[in-house]
């Protein structure tokens, strides 16, 4: 209830222990009041007398309930009274509909509490592991089922996504892959040339990129531009709900969504590993030539005459592992996606982030038993 223009504004009145208001408090008066003097008022009073106050809305009722709240931080109570029936239930409401407020005071954290964090992360960690493990058992199970029975399994599906995961993503492989060898040949040149031994810049390249760059740099890109996709997709279709019904009416989403997914990506990785092998060659020879004078024959004839095909192999091996990977987390994000927007922008950059993390970690597996073994 807003006072008219000619309604007297409200007045604060200190008289012993009793804070009066008199007058209006309306939205409009308050635009007059110091709040700043009000409130040091109000810590010299115990109770605050309405009895004269003749209009209040909910701005006013703010400004009362407000002083309370000030009055019990600082430790003594302050109570209205003199309240009308209209009045005390206005105040009730805004009472209620206050934000609480936190009184706590922020802590230093002990050593206790960073082991207890730490130990919290872990027992995370681990579940989670857990549970992709177990997606992962489920998938394999899937598609050792499809194996026996191949009529189950999408082949439309199957094409569909090879084309979205593979022919799609050649330009901007081939792209990664030609700075890359550009990039190496650049580098390695400046190094090699202190010793004169310029011309090792082939095996620096062909070794490199052959190895691990070429593969690992195109499992991340496809980490970031497959793997998210497949996130979003399904963490979509389970925001409405889809998926479930799909449960209702008998038809497993793994089979549907999840395999036709995993198998373009186990299916076209290693093929986006060979462009990017290729392109990487490519761009490296091509500085070779502008940087040292290395021509393209001569690069051909040094990368055929030392360079095994081994180190070609390596990458092949490491792609179809890289890929399960890929599709296993950017699918198991997507199921565990909430109903709310949030949720699912959560969860595909979790599905990216641990993607690329654990790739690495593959490769520095792979590396290491290659080393161990001699190869």
């Amino acid at each position: 209830m807003h006072g008219s223009a000619s309604s007297a504004p409200a007045a604060f009145i200190v008289s012993g222990s009793r804070l009066e208001v008199t007058g209006d408090l309306h939205i409009d008066a308050l635009q007059r009041l110091d709040l700043g003097e009000l409130w040091r008022m109000a810590e010299q009073a115990l109770v605050i007398d309405i009895k004269g106050l003749t209009r209040i809305d909910t701005a006013g009722a703010w400004v009362l309930v407000d002083l309370q709240r000030r009055a019990s931080l600082n430790g003594h109570e302050l109570t209205i009274e003199g309240a009308g029936d209209a009045q005390a239930q206005l105040i009730d409401v805004v009472r209620q509909n206050m934000p609480p407020q936190d009184t706590k005071v922020p802590q230093a954290k002990t050593l206790p509490d960073r082991l207890a964090a730490f130990g919290e992360l872990v027992v995370t960690s681990l579940g989670k592991a857990v549970d992709l493990i177990a997606f992962l058992g489920q998938v394999v199970a899937t598609i050792a089922t499809i194996i026996r029975h191949p009529s189950r399994l999408r082949l439309t599906s199957l094409v569909h996504h090879c084309q979205q995961v593979g022919f799609d993503a050649v330009p901007i492989v081939a792209l990664m892959a030609f700075l890359i060898g550009v990039v190496l040949a650049f580098q390695g040149a400046a190094q090699l040339r202190q010793f004169g031994a310029e011309v090792f810049v082939v095996d620096l390249i062909a070794i490199s990129v052959l190895r691990e760059l070429g593969i690992l740099l195109t499992a991340i890109i496809v980490a970031g531009r497959s793997g998210s996709a497949f996130t979003a997709a399904i963490g979509t279709m389970k925001m409405r709900e889809e998926i479930d019904a799909m449960r209702t009416i008998g038809l497993d989403p793994v089979t549907i969504l999840v395999v036709p997914r995993v198998l373009a990506l186990i299916i076209m990785l290693p093929a986006l590993g060979f462009i990017a092998d290729i392109s990487g060659l490519v761009g490296g020879a091509v500085m070779s030539w502008i940087e040292l004078g290395v021509s393209p024959a001569v690069f051909q004839s040094r990368l055929v005459s030392n360079t095994d095909v081994w180190h070609f192999s390596v990458g092949m091996i490491k792609a179809p592992f890289f890929a399960l990977i890929i599709g296993i987390v950017g699918c198991y994000e997507g199921m565990m996606v909430g109903g709310d927007a949030e949720s699912l922008g959560r969860r595909t950059s979790i599905s990216v982030v641990l993607s690329i993390f654990l790739v690495i970690v593959m490769d520095a597996m792979f590396s290491i038993f290659f080393a161990v073994v001699g190869v």
